[in-house]
């Protein structure tokens, strides 16, 4: 069964009574050229086991399936369970879980289904669900040796872009304190079945096993990053005196002593500068 072929999938689909859902962002690679290279790029190596969220059919996870020891996939929709089970009969070292990933404990389908692998995530992640999924895996705890995500290609920019860029955003610094992202391949929408109205992105980030800048409060430390870039215009003591927890004699107190230019704005801030403001507002309100 060639899952990459159009008509395959639609006489697929029919036979299952499935269609692509729309509520849960499918969209299924129908371009094997695609689905081999983020098999094969995804930092996992063959002895490991894989994660993978929204199988849709199972293209990639077939093809994870021939290149990993385990593939364990999340799939939120019930009507492709049946679908699954079909195109992944002959997969011996695969298993489905039914359940929205983000009400999944982690670590506990960690323990359950590895037993003591390396695991990488792979995945095409559906789009409207794009970054709470990603800061979930991030945020967990679990461990993951890479998490490689197919995405919409404008997330993808703000995963990797500099600080100053117009793509630079909050999730940039969230990120790149957990991991170091990379973008390793473009995919058109042409790849698709249904396409979507824009391109994609494969990011690959590869998890610190210790964060790179380590606050003294990383809960204020994402604090003041998320509400940095809550009003971009703004100044960035203006943009966080819109937290009424952060006192704004001390945050402007705190860019000073960061070296930072008080007429600063949020997006000009790498994670090291925010790593430091934390940190200056911390060692003040310590000694007030």
């Amino acid at each position: 069964m060639k899952l990459t072929d159009l008509g395959t999938v639609r006489r697929l689909l029919a036979d299952h009574g499935a269609a692509p859902e729309k509520r849960f962002g499918q969209n299924f690679l129908i371009s094997e050229r695609t689905v081999n290279a983020i098999a094969d790029g995804c930092g996992a190596s063959s002895e490991d086991g894989i994660l993978e969220i929204g199988p849709g059919i199972g293209v990639l996870t077939v093809a994870l399936c021939e290149r990993y020891k385990k593939v364990v996939s999340v799939e939120i929709d019930k009507k492709m369970v049946s679908v699954l089970e079909d195109t992944t009969s002959e997969c011996g070292n695969f298993t489905l879980i039914n359940d929205d990933i983000l009400n999944v404990d982690l670590n506990a389908l960690i323990a359950e289904h590895f037993n003591g692998m390396h695991v990488t995530v792979c995945a095409n992640l559906p789009y409207y669900i794009t970054s709470p999924i990603i800061m979930y895996l991030l945020e967990s705890g679990a461990v993951f040796d890479n998490i490689t995500v197919m995405i919409q290609r404008e997330v993808a920019d703000r995963l990797t872009a500099k600080p100053g860029t117009p793509d630079y955003g909050s999730i940039t610094p969230a990120v790149l304190y957990y991991a170091e992202p990379e973008k390793i391949l473009s995919v058109p929408a042409g790849c698709f079945y249904p396409a979507p109205k824009v391109d994609s992105a494969v990011v690959r980030m590869r998890l610190r096993r210790d964060p790179r800048y380590e606050p003294k409060d990383r809960e204020l430390m994402f604090r003041i990053i998320r509400y940095a870039f809550l009003q971009r215009r703004k100044t960035l003591a203006n943009a966080l005196s819109a937290d009424k927890s952060l006192d704004k004699q001390t945050v402007s107190e705190a860019i000073v002593r960061s070296g930072l230019d008080p007429r600063v704005r949020g997006e000009a801030l790498s994670l090291w500068d925010f790593r430091n403001l934390s940190d200056a507002m911390t060692a003040i309100t310590e000694k007030n």
